[in-house]
């Protein structure tokens, strides 16, 4: 296995994790033809990917669920655990809840169906760097399901300030985080800040999980989309 270092200038390091080889290998040309994306490895197995990330952390991890040896579930948790986590998207086969739940309470950060890939993959893996969710709109449809009939819920452990409320109800429309500080009127870094008070006190680890939580909180509502 070997790894190929980032050598563009202000390029994102992408590790893609998939045991399909001609969904990895259209990963790895998506990857290796943009001017801003740069391969870091591409492996087709749990146990490479575990040693891939203790090599390096990436930018992106590119991860399918269900590998040969194990469950990308375990590799995203990894990668979500270290000092400076990648973005995580998942790119799978699997569209029912279990699969889902699991990789937002993970970390995932994206969530896409193989059979409906956007065809510009590497503008979705851009909108993922700059604070986006992408996700399938048949995973979009069952978030919403499980969420509608959901009562209101307790937990915050603090209140959420006006501010933040307003960064929330911004996510909730898809708008990335310098979309959000521009609407503010503010710098990217305060976004970021006010983003990790949100995952905090709502206790997720991602923009999707962020605005479920807070639509079934009752925080913000479905006409806040």
């Amino acid at each position: 296995m070997a790894y190929a270092v980032a050598v563009k200038k202000l390029s994102y390091a992408v590790m893609i994790v998939e045991d399909d080889p001609d969904i990895r290998k259209r990963l790895e040309q998506v990857v290796n033809t943009h001017d801003t994306l740069s391969l870091f490895a591409a492996v087709g197995c749990l146990e490479d990917g575990v040693a891939a990330l203790e090599y390096r952390m990436p930018d992106v991890l590119l991860i399918d669920l269900g590998l040969p040896d194990g469950s990308g579930i375990d590799l995203i948790r990894m990668a979500r655990s270290a000092h400076k986590p990648p973005e995580c998207m998942v790119i799978t086969i699997h569209a029912d809840q279990h699969h889902l739940m699991q990789a937002l309470e993970a970390g995932a950060t994206g969530y896409l169906l193989k059979d409906a890939l956007p065809e510009d993959i590497s503008r979705t893996i851009i909108e993922l760097t700059h604070g986006g969710s992408p996700i399938s709109p048949l995973i979009a449809r069952a978030l919403l399901k499980r969420f509608d009939s959901g009562a209101g819920a307790s937990g915050l452990v603090e209140t959420l300030t006006g501010r933040e409320v307003d960064v929330l109800k911004a996510m909730a429309r898809g708008m990335t985080r310098k979309e959000i500080a521009c609407k503010l009127s503010v710098s990217v870094h305060t976004i970021h800040s006010h983003v990790k008070h949100i995952y905090g006190k709502l206790q997720v680890n991602s923009n999707i999980g962020a605005v479920q939580k807070a639509r079934r909180m009752r925080i913000i509502s479905e006409s806040d989309s």
